[in-house]
């Protein structure tokens, strides 16, 4: 692990894996309770990857965008991963980096929040999808509001699914405080939180 003043170089992500698709759609479920057990940072490299990381060259990505747009922002907020100190970090997707952005366990505070949800404290590592519509509404006009949306959904389930094949759990969480969060998480006025996704064993 490679750290450049706040940037950390991610470990690489696979692209193959011993667990097929069709049976990790079986497996998939809800899950909002989990064990006092550490996220490895491969394993968080690779959830970070499923959501957002290149597959292409040309800047593409795992899950589809309107154009390419891109409006997502990906970000985890790190409580208990092995060799890891806690914070929120946002990823980047050009290179498999995490950004260090603020220092100290902030899944108290994510926790309140999201109106007091348990998940959100007892994960190990929770990420956060957010997005900057204007990326997509400045090709698509207000048409791109449902273009960001669906692309959200994407890489949430590609994160869920991603969990699944690790042996994880994971819940997605669409109920908080949406400034409060843009608080927690330092984001910009532009930047808005879509989802919530709890991520441990």
């Amino acid at each position: 692990m490679a750290e450049d003043a706040h940037r950390i170089k991610l470990p690489p992500a696979r692209t193959d894996g011993s667990q097929s698709l069709e049976s990790t759609l079986n497996q998939r479920r809800s899950v909002r309770s989990f064990a006092d057990a550490p996220v490895t940072l491969p394993q968080l490299a690779q959830l970070l990857w499923a959501g957002q990381g290149l597959t292409d060259r040309r800047g593409y990505r795992t899950a589809p965008s309107a154009g390419a747009t891109y409006p997502l922002e990906l970000l985890a907020a790190v409580g208990d991963v092995d060799g890891f100190e806690p914070g929120i970090y946002r990823y980047l997707a050009a290179g498999h980096y995490l950004e260090k952005i603020t220092k100290g366990d902030p899944r108290p505070e994510l926790q309140r929040a999201a109106l007091s949800q348990s998940a959100v404290a007892g994960a190990p590592v929770v990420f956060v999808i957010s997005a900057v519509y204007e990326r997509t509404l400045g090709r698509y006009g207000e048409r791109g509001i449902r273009y960001v949306h669906m692309e959200a959904g994407h890489a949430a389930q590609n994160i869920c699914l991603q969990a699944v094949a690790l042996g994880l759990g994971s819940v997605v969480i669409g109920a908080f405080r949406d400034r409060q969060i843009q608080q927690v998480l330092s984001l910009d006025e532009d930047e808005h939180p879509l989802y919530l996704i709890p991520v441990g064993r």
